[in-house]
């Protein structure tokens, strides 16, 4: 008996610390994705007077066995307070036309590499800056997945 209860609770705390990736919906038989900005924290790099260069890669992971297709890459970019400072959106044929296939296969990674030119008015908010980078997915079905990941924006 007392195995059976130390099985028990084992059972429990393996359930407990099992834990998915936020923003990961997890359908049984369909798709699903993780998603990664590399680098995090994304450093922005001086061009010229208030302009700023933002580059960086969005790993996305195929984590249900499924191929899937990418139909939307975003960014929120919010300030101190919370303030929301920008926002941009890459649907699938933009990204196709940047060189870039949408298809991410079942267990595989696709990598894409944004680098969005802004103007900064000031480089102080850069203290206090992050971004919240979402990526929309569907699978053979239809079905849908999504990812969102928060990273710190640096100077």
């Amino acid at each position: 008996m007392k195995r059976l209860a130390a099985l028990g609770i084992v059972a429990l705390l393996t359930a407990c610390g099992t834990s998915h990736p936020a923003g990961q919906a997890s359908i049984p038989g369909h798709g699903a994705i993780n998603v990664q900005v590399v680098p995090n924290p994304i450093v922005a790099r001086h061009v010229s007077g208030e302009t700023y260069d933002f580059p960086f890669d969005v790993a996305v992971h195929e984590t249900g066995g499924r191929a899937v297709t990418i139909s939307r890459v975003s960014a929120v970019v919010f300030g101190p307070a919370g303030i929301q400072l920008d926002s941009e959106s890459w649907d699938a044929a933009r990204i196709n036309a940047a060189g870039y296939s949408t298809n991410v296969p079942g267990n595989g990674e696709l990598r894409v590499h944004f680098d969005p030119r802004k103007s900064v008015p000031s480089s102080d908010v850069f203290g206090g800056v992050h971004a919240e980078v979402r990526v929309d997915a569907y699978d053979e079905t239809g079905t849908p997945a999504s990812a969102t990941v928060d990273v710190s924006v640096t100077r």
